[in-house]
Parts: C-alpha cells; sequence; structure tokens
C-alpha cells in the first residue's frame, strides 16, 4: 500500500533514524525529531520545538525549502476521517497570518490519529 499512498500523494510514515542526518544542522540543542511522514519526495516532520515542512523543487528534488512553524504560531487544527468510499484521510493546520489552512493527506492505513495527538499535545498541553 506504500506505493500506492505514494502515487495518490498520501503521507507514509518515514523512519527518524534515515532522516536524523539531513535535519541534525538545523535542529537546536534539546529538539529532537518525534514523527516524520513523506508525501512522494516532501515531509513534514514533527520535533518537540516545532513543526517542519520540507518542500523538495524541481525535477531532481535538488532544490529543497524547509519552513518552520513554531507550535505556539499554530492557532487551529483538524482531521477528517477516511470514509467508506473515500480512501485517505486530511489533515489541516492553520497558522497565524495566513488565511488558508496546510492541507496534507494520509492513507486509511496510516495513522492520522498519531499526528492528531502529537499535534494536540504540543499546542494543548
Amino acid at each position: 500500500m506504500g506505493l500506492f499512498n505514494a502515487i495518490m500523494g498520501n503521507a507514509s510514515e518515514v523512519n527518524i533514524e534515515k532522516i536524523t542526518g539531513e535535519f541534525q544542522p538545523m535542529l537546536i540543542p534539546g529538539e529532537k525529531i518525534e514523527k516524520a511522514y513523506k508525501l512522494i519526495r516532501d515531509m513534514f516532520v514533527f520535533t518537540n520545538k516545532r513543526l517542519i515542512l520540507v518542500d523538495k523543487q524541481g525535477i531532481t528534488g535538488s532544490k529543497v525549502d524547509y519552513q518552520s512553524i513554531p507550535y505556539g504560531s499554530i492557532t487551529k487544527f483538524s482531521k477528517e476521517s477516511a470514509g467508506l468510499l473515500d480512501l485517505d484521510a486530511e489533515l489541516k493546520i492553520w497558522v497565524r497570518g495566513e488565511s488558508l489552512p496546510i492541507k496534507k493527506q494520509f492513507g486509511k492505513d496510516n495513522n492520522i490519529n498519531e499526528v492528531y495527538v502529537i499535534l494536540s499535545q504540543h499546542i494543548l498541553g
């Protein structure tokens, strides 16, 4: 289902050990990666301090944009579960100063609830 999810644009969980080297130069002392999800070439990474959105650009993906969103800048978030005929679930995150939410798709087999809990812990706790 991983390849199907990638083709459909759905997020799948990434092994943290595999991406630690890429993100280590960006992390501040005491910051650690908690979860990461991949959307074909792009990723979103949850640390204990912020959400990092990774946008790989161009044909080769050699140009990469890293966008950091402190959890304190997130004003609200929502999840829409997958339905009987709808194969994917959607996560929406609203950031202060932006009118449109950030949207990420999860396959039916991917656990969007884990992401929802991570956001809840950082924003509400």
